[in-house]
Protein backbone atom coordinates (compact mmCIF):
# COMPACT_ATOMS: atom_id res chain seq x y z
CA UNK A 1 0.00 0.00 0.00
CA UNK A 2 2.94 2.18 1.28
CA UNK A 3 4.35 1.71 -2.57
CA UNK A 4 1.39 2.56 -4.18
CA UNK A 5 1.09 5.23 -2.18
CA UNK A 6 4.11 6.96 -3.22
CA UNK A 7 4.22 5.31 -6.87
CA UNK A 8 0.60 7.54 -7.05
CA UNK A 9 2.16 10.78 -5.26
CA UNK A 10 5.14 10.70 -8.05
CA UNK A 11 2.36 10.42 -10.89
CA UNK A 12 0.90 14.00 -9.35
CA UNK A 13 3.82 15.53 -8.91
CA UNK A 14 5.34 14.36 -12.68
CA UNK A 15 1.53 15.69 -14.30
CA UNK A 16 1.96 18.99 -11.92
CA UNK A 17 5.13 19.65 -13.25
CA UNK A 18 4.04 19.37 -16.14
CA UNK A 19 1.44 21.24 -16.32
CA UNK A 20 2.73 24.15 -14.61
CA UNK A 21 5.66 23.96 -17.52
CA UNK A 22 3.13 23.70 -20.33
CA UNK A 23 1.67 27.24 -18.17
CA UNK A 24 5.18 28.99 -18.05
CA UNK A 25 5.69 28.11 -21.68
CA UNK A 26 2.40 30.02 -23.03
CA UNK A 27 1.67 32.09 -20.32
CA UNK A 28 4.78 33.43 -17.93
CA UNK A 29 3.11 36.45 -17.27
CA UNK A 30 0.23 34.62 -15.49
CA UNK A 31 2.72 32.27 -13.29
CA UNK A 32 4.73 35.58 -12.53
CA UNK A 33 2.02 37.01 -11.18
CA UNK A 34 0.87 34.12 -8.99
CA UNK A 35 4.35 34.06 -7.71
CA UNK A 36 4.12 37.90 -6.98
CA UNK A 37 1.05 37.46 -4.94
CA UNK A 38 2.27 34.69 -2.95
CA UNK A 39 5.23 36.74 -2.08
CA UNK A 40 3.06 39.66 -1.01
CA UNK A 41 0.65 38.08 0.94
CA UNK A 42 3.73 35.85 2.65
CA UNK A 43 5.18 39.17 3.71
CA UNK A 44 2.23 40.66 4.78
CA UNK A 45 0.66 37.78 6.75
CA UNK A 46 2.70 38.59 10.17
CA UNK A 47 1.72 41.94 10.18
CA UNK A 48 -1.64 41.61 9.30
CA UNK A 49 -2.70 38.48 10.86
CA UNK A 50 -1.26 40.30 14.26
CA UNK A 51 -3.06 43.76 13.96
CA UNK A 52 -6.39 42.23 13.19
CA UNK A 53 -6.32 40.40 16.55
CA UNK A 54 -4.79 43.54 18.74
CA UNK A 55 -1.50 41.54 18.74
CA UNK A 56 1.05 43.13 16.65
CA UNK A 57 2.72 44.82 19.62
CA UNK A 58 2.74 41.42 21.71
CA UNK A 59 3.98 39.06 18.93
CA UNK A 60 6.71 41.34 16.33
CA UNK A 61 9.82 41.12 16.90
CA UNK A 62 11.74 44.30 17.08
CA UNK A 63 15.61 44.27 15.57
CA UNK A 64 17.68 47.40 15.99
CA UNK A 65 20.93 49.07 16.87
CA UNK A 66 18.75 51.50 18.95
CA UNK A 67 16.04 51.01 22.43
CA UNK A 68 14.12 53.62 21.14
CA UNK A 69 12.33 51.44 18.21
CA UNK A 70 9.49 50.28 19.67
CA UNK A 71 7.69 54.11 19.81
CA UNK A 72 7.93 53.66 15.92
CA UNK A 73 7.88 50.45 15.00
CA UNK A 74 4.31 49.04 14.61
CA UNK A 75 2.88 51.85 12.96
CA UNK A 76 6.35 51.46 10.48
CA UNK A 77 5.03 48.19 9.94
CA UNK A 78 1.59 48.45 8.79
CA UNK A 79 1.71 52.00 7.02
CA UNK A 80 4.51 50.82 4.59
CA UNK A 81 2.73 47.31 4.08
CA UNK A 82 -0.30 49.23 3.33
CA UNK A 83 1.36 51.87 0.76
CA UNK A 84 2.66 49.15 -1.70
CA UNK A 85 -0.24 46.31 -1.09
CA UNK A 86 -3.05 49.17 -1.44
CA UNK A 87 -3.23 49.02 -5.42
CA UNK A 88 -3.57 45.09 -5.40
CA UNK A 89 -6.58 45.61 -3.09
CA UNK A 90 -8.11 48.44 -5.04
CA UNK A 91 -9.05 46.00 -7.52
CA UNK A 92 -11.51 44.43 -5.24
CA UNK A 93 -13.13 41.13 -4.99
CA UNK A 94 -14.01 38.60 -8.14
CA UNK A 95 -14.99 35.38 -7.99
CA UNK A 96 -11.50 34.14 -9.12
CA UNK A 97 -9.06 32.77 -6.79
CA UNK A 98 -6.91 35.42 -6.76
CA UNK A 99 -9.91 37.73 -6.25
CA UNK A 100 -11.02 36.31 -2.83
CA UNK A 101 -7.67 36.28 -1.71
CA UNK A 102 -7.82 39.70 -1.97
CA UNK A 103 -11.26 39.86 0.04
CA UNK A 104 -9.84 38.38 2.77
CA UNK A 105 -6.86 41.10 2.76
CA UNK A 106 -9.34 43.67 2.43
CA UNK A 107 -11.52 42.56 5.56
CA UNK A 108 -8.23 41.96 7.04
CA UNK A 109 -6.79 45.68 6.56
CA UNK A 110 -10.00 46.81 7.57
CA UNK A 111 -9.86 45.32 10.85
CA UNK A 112 -6.13 46.50 11.13
CA UNK A 113 -7.26 49.95 10.31
CA UNK A 114 -9.90 50.17 12.94
CA UNK A 115 -7.00 48.69 16.05
CA UNK A 116 -3.97 50.74 14.98
CA UNK A 117 -6.22 54.45 15.28
CA UNK A 118 -8.31 53.13 18.10
CA UNK A 119 -7.17 54.61 21.49
CA UNK A 120 -8.72 52.12 23.64
CA UNK A 121 -7.32 49.07 21.65
CA UNK A 122 -4.13 47.50 22.28
CA UNK A 123 -2.45 47.95 19.17
CA UNK A 124 -3.42 51.76 18.96
CA UNK A 125 -0.30 53.00 17.40
CA UNK A 126 1.91 56.07 17.76
CA UNK A 127 1.18 59.48 15.93
CA UNK A 128 2.50 62.26 17.14
CA UNK A 129 5.29 61.37 19.97
CA UNK A 130 8.35 61.58 18.49
CA UNK A 131 9.40 62.96 14.80
CA UNK A 132 9.27 59.31 13.20
CA UNK A 133 5.46 58.78 13.68
CA UNK A 134 4.84 61.32 11.13
CA UNK A 135 7.02 59.40 8.46
CA UNK A 136 4.71 56.56 9.16
CA UNK A 137 1.39 58.21 9.54
CA UNK A 138 2.21 59.49 5.62
CA UNK A 139 2.70 55.97 4.78
CA UNK A 140 -0.57 55.06 6.01
CA UNK A 141 -2.18 57.96 4.27
CA UNK A 142 -0.29 56.97 0.98
CA UNK A 143 -1.96 53.35 1.09
CA UNK A 144 -5.46 55.19 2.18
CA UNK A 145 -5.37 57.11 -0.84
CA UNK A 146 -4.22 54.29 -3.20
CA UNK A 147 -7.17 52.23 -2.38
CA UNK A 148 -9.78 54.52 -1.25
CA UNK A 149 -12.91 52.31 -2.38
CA UNK A 150 -11.97 48.99 -1.42
CA UNK A 151 -10.29 50.95 2.53
CA UNK A 152 -11.92 54.11 2.97
CA UNK A 153 -15.32 54.25 1.68
CA UNK A 154 -15.77 51.06 3.82
CA UNK A 155 -14.80 52.09 7.09
CA UNK A 156 -17.07 52.56 10.00
CA UNK A 157 -17.32 56.32 10.44
CA UNK A 158 -15.95 56.07 14.03
CA UNK A 159 -13.29 54.69 12.44
CA UNK A 160 -13.14 57.35 9.96
CA UNK A 161 -12.70 60.03 12.54
CA UNK A 162 -10.42 58.17 14.37
CA UNK A 163 -7.86 57.99 11.66
CA UNK A 164 -8.57 61.88 10.64
CA UNK A 165 -7.87 62.46 14.41
CA UNK A 166 -4.55 60.53 14.09
CA UNK A 167 -3.65 62.14 10.75
CA UNK A 168 -4.22 66.04 12.41
CA UNK A 169 -2.44 64.88 15.32
CA UNK A 170 0.72 64.60 13.49
CA UNK A 171 0.72 68.73 13.13
CA UNK A 172 2.98 69.00 16.09
CA UNK A 173 5.21 67.51 14.62
CA UNK A 174 8.43 69.95 12.48
CA UNK A 175 9.44 68.02 9.49
CA UNK A 176 13.34 68.40 8.55
CA UNK A 177 14.02 70.98 5.48
CA UNK A 178 14.22 67.47 3.23
CA UNK A 179 12.31 64.93 2.14
CA UNK A 180 10.46 64.83 5.34
CA UNK A 181 8.49 67.83 4.00
CA UNK A 182 6.54 65.48 2.05
CA UNK A 183 5.62 63.47 4.75
CA UNK A 184 3.21 66.80 5.74
CA UNK A 185 2.25 66.88 2.84
CA UNK A 186 1.14 63.42 1.93
CA UNK A 187 -0.53 63.49 4.83
CA UNK A 188 -2.67 66.89 4.00
CA UNK A 189 -3.45 65.50 1.15
CA UNK A 190 -5.00 62.51 2.81
CA UNK A 191 -7.09 65.17 5.28
CA UNK A 192 -8.45 67.11 2.29
CA UNK A 193 -9.31 63.86 0.26
CA UNK A 194 -11.12 62.31 2.99
CA UNK A 195 -12.01 65.03 5.28
CA UNK A 196 -12.48 68.06 2.76
CA UNK A 197 -9.61 70.36 4.12
CA UNK A 198 -5.90 70.27 4.47
CA UNK A 199 -3.54 72.99 5.61
CA UNK A 200 -2.88 74.14 2.11
CA UNK A 201 1.09 75.94 3.41
CA UNK A 202 2.60 72.39 4.12
CA UNK A 203 1.32 71.42 0.69
CA UNK A 204 2.63 74.05 -1.10
CA UNK A 205 5.97 74.55 0.61
CA UNK A 206 6.99 71.42 0.34
CA UNK A 207 6.77 71.00 -3.54
CA UNK A 208 7.66 74.54 -4.34
CA UNK A 209 10.98 73.43 -2.08
CA UNK A 210 11.62 70.34 -4.18
CA UNK A 211 10.68 72.12 -7.13
CA UNK A 212 14.00 74.44 -5.64
CA UNK A 213 16.06 70.78 -5.00
CA UNK A 214 15.89 69.34 -8.45
CA UNK A 215 18.79 68.45 -9.99
CA UNK A 216 18.08 67.54 -13.52
CA UNK A 217 17.31 64.74 -15.12
CA UNK A 218 14.65 63.56 -13.49
CA UNK A 219 16.66 63.98 -9.81
CA UNK A 220 15.74 65.85 -6.79
CA UNK A 221 18.06 66.44 -4.30
CA UNK A 222 17.23 65.05 -0.86
CA UNK A 223 17.13 68.82 0.63
CA UNK A 224 19.00 71.47 -0.90
CA UNK A 225 22.10 68.78 -1.50
CA UNK A 226 22.05 65.74 -3.62
CA UNK A 227 22.19 62.75 -2.37
CA UNK A 228 23.24 59.50 -4.37
CA UNK A 229 20.60 56.81 -2.99
CA UNK A 230 17.07 55.77 -3.78
CA UNK A 231 15.22 57.93 -2.42
CA UNK A 232 13.79 59.61 -4.98
CA UNK A 233 11.94 56.26 -5.29
CA UNK A 234 11.52 55.43 -1.71
CA UNK A 235 9.81 59.14 -0.79
CA UNK A 236 10.18 61.87 -3.15
CA UNK A 237 8.78 60.88 -6.57
CA UNK A 238 5.88 58.92 -5.39
CA UNK A 239 4.95 60.95 -2.52
CA UNK A 240 5.12 64.60 -5.06
CA UNK A 241 2.83 62.57 -7.29
CA UNK A 242 0.25 61.53 -4.68
CA UNK A 243 0.11 64.79 -3.33
CA UNK A 244 -0.34 66.61 -7.00
CA UNK A 245 -2.95 63.99 -8.22
CA UNK A 246 -4.70 64.55 -5.18
CA UNK A 247 -4.64 68.00 -5.31
CA UNK A 248 -5.67 68.57 -9.22
CA UNK A 249 -8.25 65.92 -8.41
CA UNK A 250 -10.22 67.24 -5.30
CA UNK A 251 -9.44 70.85 -6.14
CA UNK A 252 -9.56 70.85 -9.59
CA UNK A 253 -7.60 73.87 -10.05
CA UNK A 254 -6.01 74.01 -13.43
CA UNK A 255 -2.59 74.84 -11.61
CA UNK A 256 -2.55 71.67 -9.98
CA UNK A 257 -3.19 69.65 -12.94
CA UNK A 258 -0.01 71.69 -14.23
CA UNK A 259 2.19 71.11 -11.69
CA UNK A 260 0.83 67.33 -11.93
CA UNK A 261 1.87 66.72 -15.22
CA UNK A 262 5.21 67.89 -14.36
CA UNK A 263 6.16 65.28 -11.90
CA UNK A 264 5.20 63.01 -14.06
CA UNK A 265 7.42 63.67 -16.93
CA UNK A 266 10.03 63.86 -14.50
CA UNK A 267 8.90 60.29 -12.71
CA UNK A 268 8.61 58.65 -16.39
CA UNK A 269 12.57 59.69 -17.29
CA UNK A 270 13.24 58.40 -13.70
CA UNK A 271 11.62 54.92 -14.30
CA UNK A 272 13.68 54.65 -17.16
CA UNK A 273 16.87 55.18 -15.38
CA UNK A 274 15.63 52.46 -12.62
CA UNK A 275 14.95 50.14 -15.60
CA UNK A 276 18.60 50.79 -16.77
CA UNK A 277 19.63 50.07 -13.32
CA UNK A 278 18.15 46.79 -12.80
CA UNK A 279 21.22 44.47 -13.80
CA UNK A 280 20.81 40.65 -15.47
CA UNK A 281 21.03 39.17 -12.89
CA UNK A 282 17.75 41.14 -11.50
CA UNK A 283 20.49 42.75 -8.98
CA UNK A 284 20.87 46.57 -8.44
CA UNK A 285 24.05 48.87 -7.30
CA UNK A 286 24.10 48.87 -3.39
CA UNK A 287 24.66 52.52 -3.19
CA UNK A 288 23.17 54.63 0.00
CA UNK A 289 21.35 54.31 2.86
CA UNK A 290 18.52 52.66 3.96
CA UNK A 291 18.94 49.43 1.45
CA UNK A 292 17.19 47.39 4.23
CA UNK A 293 14.40 48.41 2.12
CA UNK A 294 15.12 45.87 -0.20
CA UNK A 295 13.24 45.54 -3.72
CA UNK A 296 11.15 48.79 -2.35
CA UNK A 297 14.07 51.33 -4.07
CA UNK A 298 12.32 50.32 -7.17
CA UNK A 299 8.53 52.19 -6.08
CA UNK A 300 8.84 54.91 -9.00
CA UNK A 301 9.39 51.96 -12.25
CA UNK A 302 6.10 50.38 -10.33
CA UNK A 303 4.81 52.84 -9.89
CA UNK A 304 4.67 53.88 -13.69
CA UNK A 305 4.38 50.64 -14.85
CA UNK A 306 0.77 50.62 -12.41
CA UNK A 307 -0.23 54.40 -14.10
CA UNK A 308 0.44 53.21 -17.57
CA UNK A 309 3.08 55.96 -18.04
CA UNK A 310 6.32 54.04 -18.61
CA UNK A 311 8.52 55.66 -21.22
CA UNK A 312 8.29 54.95 -24.61
CA UNK A 313 11.17 52.75 -24.99
CA UNK A 314 10.37 50.46 -21.98
CA UNK A 315 7.91 47.89 -22.66
CA UNK A 316 5.75 46.32 -19.37
CA UNK A 317 6.66 43.51 -20.10
CA UNK A 318 10.19 44.06 -19.47
CA UNK A 319 9.27 46.12 -16.77
CA UNK A 320 7.63 42.65 -15.51
CA UNK A 321 10.53 40.76 -15.98
CA UNK A 322 12.65 42.85 -14.46
CA UNK A 323 10.81 43.07 -11.26
CA UNK A 324 9.93 39.64 -10.82
CA UNK A 325 13.41 38.17 -11.40
CA UNK A 326 14.28 40.79 -8.76
CA UNK A 327 12.43 40.38 -6.21
CA UNK A 328 12.54 36.74 -6.51
CA UNK A 329 16.22 36.72 -6.34
CA UNK A 330 16.25 38.92 -2.66
CA UNK A 331 13.31 37.07 -0.97
CA UNK A 332 14.54 33.70 -1.64
CA UNK A 333 17.89 34.63 -0.44
CA UNK A 334 18.11 32.32 2.86
CA UNK A 335 17.33 34.45 6.24
CA UNK A 336 15.26 36.86 4.78
CA UNK A 337 12.65 36.00 6.96
CA UNK A 338 12.96 34.70 10.65
CA UNK A 339 11.18 31.47 11.97
CA UNK A 340 7.74 33.43 12.23
CA UNK A 341 7.73 34.91 8.51
CA UNK A 342 8.93 38.64 9.77
CA UNK A 343 11.08 40.28 7.63
CA UNK A 344 14.70 40.61 8.69
CA UNK A 345 17.22 43.48 8.10
CA UNK A 346 19.41 43.09 5.15
CA UNK A 347 19.75 43.66 1.52
CA UNK A 348 20.21 39.63 0.57
CA UNK A 349 19.34 37.73 3.23
CA UNK A 350 20.17 38.82 6.87
CA UNK A 351 22.57 41.24 7.09
CA UNK A 352 21.94 43.48 10.32
CA UNK A 353 24.90 46.05 9.84
CA UNK A 354 22.77 46.70 6.99
CA UNK A 355 20.56 48.73 9.10
CA UNK A 356 21.22 52.53 10.43
CA UNK A 357 20.30 53.62 13.48
CA UNK A 358 16.68 54.64 13.00
CA UNK A 359 16.16 51.12 10.59
CA UNK A 360 14.03 48.39 12.73
CA UNK A 361 11.68 45.16 11.71
CA UNK A 362 8.80 47.87 10.74
CA UNK A 363 11.15 49.59 8.58
CA UNK A 364 11.52 46.96 6.12
CA UNK A 365 8.08 46.29 5.05
CA UNK A 366 8.66 49.62 2.73
CA UNK A 367 10.08 46.53 0.30
CA UNK A 368 5.95 46.46 -0.17
CA UNK A 369 6.12 49.21 -2.36
CA UNK A 370 7.49 47.30 -5.52
CA UNK A 371 4.20 45.26 -5.56
CA UNK A 372 2.46 48.30 -6.95
CA UNK A 373 2.23 47.17 -10.24
CA UNK A 374 0.08 44.15 -9.47
CA UNK A 375 -2.85 46.82 -9.20
CA UNK A 376 -3.37 46.03 -12.55
CA UNK A 377 -5.63 44.00 -13.49
CA UNK A 378 -4.28 40.05 -14.73
CA UNK A 379 -6.10 40.63 -18.10
CA UNK A 380 -3.70 44.11 -18.56
CA UNK A 381 -0.87 44.22 -21.39
CA UNK A 382 1.49 43.78 -18.41
CA UNK A 383 1.04 40.18 -17.80
CA UNK A 384 -0.12 39.22 -21.08
CA UNK A 385 3.22 37.31 -23.82
CA UNK A 386 6.26 36.08 -22.79
CA UNK A 387 9.24 38.17 -20.85
CA UNK A 388 11.48 40.49 -22.71
CA UNK A 389 14.93 41.37 -22.05
CA UNK A 390 14.93 44.56 -19.94
CA UNK A 391 17.87 47.16 -21.08
CA UNK A 392 21.04 45.77 -18.91
CA UNK A 393 20.27 42.22 -20.30
CA UNK A 394 20.06 43.44 -23.92
CA UNK A 395 23.45 45.22 -23.73
CA UNK A 396 24.92 42.27 -22.06
CA UNK A 397 23.71 39.85 -24.34
CA UNK A 398 25.29 41.95 -27.08
CA UNK A 399 21.82 43.57 -28.53
CA UNK A 400 22.16 46.79 -30.14
CA UNK A 401 19.40 49.49 -28.84
CA UNK A 402 19.39 53.76 -28.88
CA UNK A 403 21.65 55.84 -26.97
CA UNK A 404 20.16 57.35 -23.58
CA UNK A 405 19.92 60.87 -23.33
CA UNK A 406 18.62 62.86 -20.16
CA UNK A 407 15.57 64.69 -21.22
CA UNK A 408 16.93 68.12 -19.78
Amino acid sequence: MKKTLLLIFAFAAMITQQSHSNLREEDPGQLERAYLVKTLTHIADPVLESLSRNELKKRMPVEAKTDDRRNFTYLEAFGRLLAGMAPWLELGPDPSREGQLRQKYITLVRQCIKNATDPKAADYMNFNQGGQALVDAAFLAQGLLRAPTQLWDHLEEQTKNNVLKAFSSTRVITPGYNNWLLFSAEIEAALLKFGGSCDRMRIDYALRSHKNWYKGDAIYGDGPHFHWDYYNSFVIQPMLLDVTNTLAKVQKNAADSVQHSLFLARARRYAEIQERLISPEGTYPPIGRSLAYRFGAFQVLSQMALQKTLPKKVSPQQVRAALYTMIKRQIEAPSTFDKNGWLQIGIFGHQPNVGETYISTGSLYLCSEAFLFLGLPNTDELWQGKDKAWTAKKVWEGEDLQTDHADD
